[in-house]
């Protein structure tokens, strides 16, 4: 399991610092990197200071093109990408370098010694923010002037993340609420607001939030990374941990930490365990259509689960039983709903241990439309997966289908989904 912890946003130089951080082997890095055949660039690793913490800085310097003057000291070019995280003193000479095409970006990447599985992920990579570009600027994607995919860097950034994290070999990847930062970004074709139009575009489903630093923390190529590789979005999941890295950004914030935390472990049991309180009583006098407001208000007040059951009571009368479940502060404000709507005078309440399984809600594509689905883990497994009958319900209805037609079309799209891997997923923590 591996855990992105973007408190401070993410960028492809992050994740790749971050990586190394946490053993990658820069060497094998350099190798992966080197069979791309392409010339007029080295890589470095540094360990720097961000804000205390120590990181690790990855950068790509682009070698000077013979008879190629550098700009003026205080003139920057910034690729859509290049912001806050990583300025263009390092970079600010690749203008003299020609973009390189979608389709030439694909013959590197064939020709390159990552796995069949990392060559065909690094292209749909690829594919994905040459699509962002085209959508952003209204034109087809053979047209679209690639700023972002043909960039050099861009291109070490995103096929060295691929083989870094197939590397690691972590079978399931989670990540945080992506901290987009603030305020306004230089770009290749204007000022635009944080998060910029593309990055926006690759973000996808990905919870996002802005922070008090004004800067742009979050980089198309990050959103890129993270929103493909995420199984799913939230806080740390049950892991014991085995690594840790840390990936610097270029500029060093005086409050919080310019880093990318990456954590590196086994899942752990994922059952949480925590008490309730469980409040009864029996009714054998009261007008049954009650019931069911009683239930809609008890749930409004935070019940976490309310239920009936016939019981037979003194006298040979038939009644109900009445059970609810509700975390203990609220036990007072339950009893006195139980009172009020219903005819008891008298309840019965004690608490008890209660272990749940890990849940998330996945959203999944199915040809009718998109469905969500509860899936529950144990132990880095998945235990079980049900779709919403409330979107099943609005989808038969939209499309004139059967209920259990439209589940069993997404019980069909999730397996196929879970065939291809995570990263077909859009996942967010419940």
């Amino acid at each position: 399991m591996l855990y992105f912890d973007c408190f401070s946003g993410i960028s492809g130089d992050m994740v790749l610092g971050a990586l190394i951080d946490a053993g990658l082997p820069l060497d094998e890095l350099k190798r992966a990197l080197g069979s791309l055949a392409v010339a007029g660039y080295e890589i470095s690793a540094e360990r720097v200071l961000r804000a205390g913490v120590s990181a690790t800085k990855f950068s790509v310097r682009e070698h000077q093109a013979p008879g190629t003057q550098h700009p003026a000291p205080n003139v920057q070019h910034h690729h859509d990408h290049d912001h806050s995280h990583h300025p263009q003193q390092d970079h600010a000479h690749t203008h003299a370098h020609p973009h390189r095409s979608l389709p030439e970006i694909f013959t590197l990447i064939d020709g390159s010694a990552l796995s069949r599985t990392g060559r065909e992920r690094a292209k749909a990579l690829f594919g994905r923010l040459a699509e962002a570009e085209a959508a952003i600027h209204q034109m087809p994607v053979e047209q679209v002037h690639l700023h972002e995919v043909g960039a050099l860097d861009s291109i070490i950034d995103i096929v060295g993340a691929v083989f870094g994290l197939e590397w690691f070999g972590a079978d399931t990847i989670v990540c945080s609420p992506l901290n987009v930062g603030g305020g306004m970004v230089n770009s290749a074709h204007g000022v635009f607001p944080v998060p910029a139009p593309a990055t926006v575009a690759l973000l996808g489903d990905a919870p996002i939030y802005g922070g008090a630093v004004q800067q742009e923390l979050v980089t198309p190529t990050g959103a890129l990374i993270a929103s493909a590789y995420a199984a799913s979005f939230g806080p740390i999941p049950p892991m014991s941990i085995e690594r840790t890295g840390y990936g610097a950004g270029d500029r060093d914030f005086p409050s919080t930490p310019n880093v990318l935390r990456v954590l590196v472990g086994r899942a752990t049991d994922t059952a949480q365990t925590d008490r309730v309180t469980v409040i009864e009583c029996e009714i054998d006098d009261m007008n049954p259509q009650i019931f069911g407001v009683a239930m809609d208000r008890l749930y409004a007040a935070g019940a976490l689960e309310v239920f009936y059951v016939s019981v037979q009571m003194k006298k040979n009368r038939p009644g109900t039983l009445l059970t609810v479940v509700a975390p203990p502060a609220l036990r007072s404000a339950i009893a006195d709903i139980v009172f009020r709507e219903t005819t008891t005078i008298g309840l019965r309440h004690y608490e008890v241990a209660r272990e749940c399984l890990r849940r998330e809600m996945v959203t999944v594509d199915t040809v009718v439309g998109p469905v969500r689905f509860k899936v529950a883990w144990r132990n880095g497994l998945v235990i079980n997966a049900s779709p919403e009958f409330e979107d099943c319900v609005r989808l038969a209805a939209a499309g004139n289908r059967s209920v259990k037609d439209v589940q069993a079309l997404a019980v069909e799209a999730y397996g196929n989904v879970r065939r291809v891997g995570p990263s077909g997923l859009s996942a967010s923590e419940s």
